[in-house]
């Protein structure tokens, strides 16, 4: 009869080396060292370009709970902009100084409109928003980024009425 002590201890191994792998996944990054993944600042500019389009549609639809998440959702991509890149190529200042400069202001425009219940307002706030976005390309050295608001919805497979 064979012994089966090798295939235990090959399956002892490769079940703490799985284990060793899934822990390793949710570890916390040590002090000094950067995280594994470091988005670049157009990847979160792209995820915020999406919150954008949809807090509109949400707004349009009344969907007041989804416009506030969209609207917390936006902030923590600004947050995320500024905490992984305080600096950015030919911006004549830091990030941090220049975002919440332009984006503050109509951020909280659409908390309140949002809070209120308020279509028009939200709108305006909405455009404020906008011209934010915009304002804070041409301050960064990135005019030749335009943002406006959608004329279509690309999101097909979102309800964004509230639900009844």
């Amino acid at each position: 009869m064979r012994s089966r002590t090798p295939r235990v201890v090959a399956l002892a191994w490769l079940v703490g080396s799985l284990l060793e792998g899934l822990t390793g996944c949710a570890a916390p990054p040590r002090a000094g060292r950067p995280p594994a993944y470091l988005p670049e600042l157009g990847e979160i500019m792209a995820a915020t370009q999406m919150r954008h389009l949809k807090l509109w549609y949400a707004g349009e639809a009344r969907s007041w709970a989804l416009a506030s998440y969209e609207v917390d959702e936006l902030e923590e991509g600004f947050a995320d902009a500024v905490r992984f890149h305080p600096t950015h190529k030919q911006a004549p200042r830091p990030l941090a100084e220049i975002l919440p400069e332009f984006v503050d202001g109509p951020i909280q425009a659409l908390r309140t409109a949002i809070a209120e219940q308020r279509k028009a307002e939200f709108e305006a706030a909405y455009g404020l928003l906008t011209q934010a976005c915009n304002g804070c390309h041409a301050a960064t050295g990135f005019s030749f980024i335009v943002v406006k608001g959608p004329d279509r919805n690309p999101y097909t497979n979102q309800h964004f009425d509230p639900p009844k």
